[in-house]
């Protein structure tokens, strides 16, 4: 048989030419793990990032500043999502005709890398000296910049990968300490106490984005401080009078210094039943049902009123230390909760530090780094082992025996942790390096003057920014 009889016959297919079907050469399976590496493997070979950069770019540079991430681990969903968004930023400026310069970088100092190896290292750390676990964090740092550089590239960004900035190298270092010996030379740096957010786990300052807030629950007291002298004639006192004052860390009285009030608000003295006798208290107007309900108190007689200003002649008493303190007036007392007098203890928070400022007050921090107190506090303070968190029980013991506690009771509140020891943190004055930013603020404000924000939140951040 031949071979064009042993052929058969086509068939017609009426329908084929009526078809328009999509031609391509695109594969019909990605194989992305297999094609991905290629692809990049391909733009590494080819230099792409540098041939972008050796392009025209009619519109000009476009600098693009990378706020670095910590080099202590692989990438997480929060840096895929910060690279992603800023790449689209670096390629929609290379597609409008920008030179793009982005250098990506690595913080490699800080906590992070520190716990990091740490704890890897488990109990020989003990063994380790200081040098010796610097050079391991500086070892773990380079590691995981490598294993976060290849990450995200996987992720497809495009950056000066082959140059990034690592804090950690020379020339990086040298510049900070140049910039530093500028300040230092325009006398904008100074060392003075302040409260910071102290970590009593790792025995060190924390910045706002190292906090972590949990519920947390603590002892909520209200406590009476005995008046010595300048009691207004107006509050009719017909016998010994106390200021009641409301705090949430009982821990902080033995660092109180002053009783800040509202130098507008209305002031009533009450005399109450109190340990089967009378007590003749000072509240705020607005407050005072509510705190004396909270204390079992429903019947009460109110002997007369003063302002706040009025309230400054005021010598009080310390309730279980030998100190003497003023009352004086603060703008941030407000009438939501507590008596309207508040506790001020200029050693350990941010409004009691500026009230202590503008007073000539002392910044007072009994507290020691560790979180026990130093050797100015009483003795039932300072017993082994009492840090400010058991404190707090001893304070209050302290003020009921002594017939200084109105009322206590727990609460549950947002609180701020440390994010790596996830324990609780304080305020605490510790002497810091500051630099002064009134000059320079001032320079960049005017800077900024007629600069377009797009968006509310770049004009949000400056006026937060002159406010502070």
């Amino acid at each position: 048989m031949s071979d064009a009889q042993a052929a058969k016959p086509e068939k017609s297919d009426p329908y084929r030419a009526t078809l328009n079907l999509p031609v391509t050469n695109f594969a019909m399976k990605a194989n992305l793990a297999i094609k991905e590496p290629q692809i990049q493997e391909r733009w590494s070979k080819h230099a792409l990032y540098e041939k972008l950069r050796e392009r025209e770019s009619p519109r000009g540079p476009f600098v693009f500043h990378d706020g670095p991430p910590y080099a202590n681990g692989p990438i997480h969903i929060g840096h895929l999502l910060n690279k992603i968004l800023k790449d689209l930023v670096v390629r929609s400026h290379v597609m409008r005709g920008f030179d793009v310069d982005y250098v990506p970088g690595w913080d490699c100092h800080g906590l992070p890398i520190e716990h990091k190896v740490l704890k890897d290292l488990g109990a020989k750390a003990r063994e380790l000296s200081t040098i010796e676990v610097r050079k391991l964090c500086h070892d773990s740092a380079a590691s995981f910049i490598g294993i976060q550089a290849t990450q995200m590239q996987r992720l497809g960004t495009l950056a000066n990968y082959a140059h990034p900035y690592r804090t950690m190298d020379p020339q990086f270092e040298a510049a900070t300490l140049e910039v530093f010996a500028l300040l230092v030379e325009r006398q904008l740096v100074y060392r003075d106490l302040k409260p910071v957010h102290w970590s009593i786990a790792n025995r060190t300052a924390l910045a706002d984005a190292e906090l972590e807030y949990k519920d947390r629950t603590d002892p909520s007291i209200y406590a009476m401080f005995p008046v010595v002298s300048g009691l207004p004639a107006s509050l009719n006192a017909t016998c010994p009078v106390d200021l009641m004052i409301w705090t949430t860390t009982p821990w902080t009285l033995p660092a109180n210094l002053a009783v800040a009030v509202a130098p507008s608000g209305c002031y009533g003295l009450y005399e109450i039943p109190f340990n089967g006798s009378h007590r003749q208290v000072v509240l705020v107007e607005q407050l005072h049902a509510k705190v004396l309900a909270a204390g079992g108190v429903t019947e009460f007689k109110k002997l007369g009123e003063c302002s706040g200003t009025d309230l400054t002649s005021v010598v009080y008493k310390h309730p279980f230390i030998e100190r003497t303190s003023p009352v004086l007036t603060a703008d941030y007392v407000t009438f939501e909760d507590g008596t309207g007098l508040v506790h001020t203890a200029p050693g350990h928070g941010v409004e009691d530090y500026q009230t202590g400022l503008r007073n000539k007050l002392a910044i007072y921090c009994p507290v020691l780094a560790n979180g026990t107190y130093d050797d100015t506090v009483p003795a039932w303070l300072r017993a082994p082992g009492i840090d400010v968190w058991k404190a707090n029980p001893l304070v209050i013991d302290q003020l009921r025996a002594s017939g200084h506690l109105f009322h206590w009771f727990e609460f549950t509140h947002s609180y701020p942790h440390d994010w790596r020891s996830k324990t609780p943190v304080i305020f605490r004055a510790t002497e810091q390096w500051f630099i002064g930013v009134d000059k320079p603020f001032a320079l960049a404000e005017a800077g900024a003057e007629g600069a377009e924000f797009r968006g509310s939140a770049g004009s949000m951040r400056e006026r937060a920014l002159q406010a502070a």
